[in-house]
């Protein structure tokens, strides 16, 4: 799969990694649709890279997936890879009475269901096209969770399970499927990230995670170095220590 080629759906292209590779796979050639729920930060974003085109889309929303496939599929009929990037953060405290299981719906429904029926919805399409791809975006988190965002964790954790099984059941057709996992990256997921040292920049994720994902042989993950301490815990026996430096007693 040729990405610098393609027609690439990412959603939540208008901030943060979504709109940092966004604006990488646009320079490198590639033909870029990017959706967002706030219309304002859209029209900033196309306006700022000419060329891109732009919907409002609320991922969370199935109906208005259904419908949007119905409408991106009609009027970029070239489309042949998604980026499901769109996803939201939460810190949670689940010892609160109540706990608020709003923000338990809502990032699953974000970060978990959504990706599921974006692809259900756009695999025919797809599957039509000679070279196609699907690419979700886990987290360093999916293998050495931060426990205060536990339902974000879990999310991306189902994420990667759902992507290794989705890989497998798609192994004899046209669609190459890949994860791609960050790292702690200066974006504006929570607040304060965006100025927290320990985050990697986000033009060098940007920058390395592209580089992996337009390699000649279409990788099965995009994984920077900066992740692999996460990635590789459980296979290393250094889960407990990652976990410890992500979870401070």
């Amino acid at each position: 799969m040729d990405f610098s080629k393609a027609t690439i759906l990412i959603t939540g292209g208008n901030s943060g990694i979504g709109r940092g590779i966004a604006e990488a796979l646009a320079a490198r050639g590639a033909k870029v649709i990017i959706t967002g729920r706030n219309s304002a930060t859209i029209s900033e974003t196309l306006a700022a890279n000419p060329g891109m085109h732009g919907y409002a889309l609320d991922v969370s929303d199935a109906a208005a997936i259904v419908d949007f496939v119905s409408r991106v599929t009609v009027e970029h009929p070239d489309l042949n890879a998604v980026i499901h990037n769109a996803g939201i953060m939460i810190i949670e405290d689940v010892l609160a009475e109540p706990y608020d299981l709003d923000v338990v719906d809502r990032t699953i429904a974000t970060n978990l269901l959504a990706p599921i029926r974006l692809t259900a919805a756009l695999l025919p399409h797809l599957r039509a096209k000679q070279a196609s791809a699907v690419v979700t975006v886990s987290s360093g988190l999916a293998f050495v969770p931060r426990a205060n965002a536990l339902t974000y964790s879990a999310t991306k954790a189902a994420i990667h399970s759902w992507t290794q099984s989705l890989r497998h059941e798609l192994r004899k057709t046209s669609v190459s499927v890949v994860e791609l996992a960050p790292p702690l990256v200066a974006t504006d997921l929570t607040p304060g990230q965006a100025e927290n040292p320990r985050a990697m920049p986000l033009d060098a994720f940007v920058t390395e995670a592209v580089d992996l994902l337009c390699a000649p042989e279409t990788p099965k993950e995009v994984l920077v170095q900066r992740v692999m301490p996460q990635r590789s815990a459980e296979q290393t026996g250094n889960f407990d220590t990652v976990f410890g430096m992500i979870n401070p007693a």
